[in-house]
């Protein structure tokens, strides 16, 4: 459990309209409609930076929703980082878009259990296999790059490590932040 889960008060509040911009705080209303919550508390956080805030907002929407991946495997993957990086906020967030994404709450569980659960296609079993090695080891053995080939083409598995590592970034952020969880959408 990271100090964020444990109910720390956050080290950065997040921001108001003024001290976020008026473009953070919109991206943050429409992102917190998606999701079911009210603003995220990630963004309303990393709005205080603005300039940075954008340029992330930018890369963070060329993965998902905009990437090549399908957004069932964007999920997983997200969800299988949140879970390793033991990121509650990750895994809470990222589970309402699931079920958007058609993923089932015995899939979101079973994502728990690794790549070697029963249940997962091929497909979905090398793509976590991959979530596990790039969080554990930083690097890809041949044989799981050579499974990834068999169902990803070239662009895709260049974005599968970019999403890995962006979502292993934003757990690291979220705990050394002390971001809190997102409140429901009243």
């Amino acid at each position: 459990m990271t100090a964020a889960d444990a109910g720390t008060a956050p080290r950065i509040a997040p921001g108001t309209l003024r001290q976020i911009g008026p473009l953070a705080w919109l991206v943050s209303r429409i992102s917190g409609r998606v999701a079911g919550t009210g603003p995220p508390n990630l963004f309303l956080t990393l709005g205080r930076h603005r300039r940075l805030f954008l340029g992330w907002a930018h890369f963070a929407g060329r993965l998902m929703p905009g990437g090549r991946l399908s957004r069932r495997d964007t999920e997983l993957v997200i969800l299988r980082v949140a879970h390793l990086s033991a990121c509650a906020y990750e895994l809470d967030h990222h589970t309402r878009l699931a079920a958007r994404a058609g993923i089932d709450d015995a899939a979101v569980a079973r994502v728990g259990d690794g790549p070697g659960a029963a249940g997962w296609t091929e497909r979905e079993r090398a793509l976590l296999e991959a979530v596990d090695e790039l969080h554990t080891d930083g690097d890809l053995t041949d044989a799981t790059w050579g499974a990834l080939s068999d169902h990803l083409d070239e662009r895709q598995r260049i974005e599968l490590v970019l999403l890995v590592g962006h979502y292993e970034m934003l757990a690291t952020a979220i705990a050394a932040l002390r971001i809190q969880p997102d409140a429901a959408r009243p």
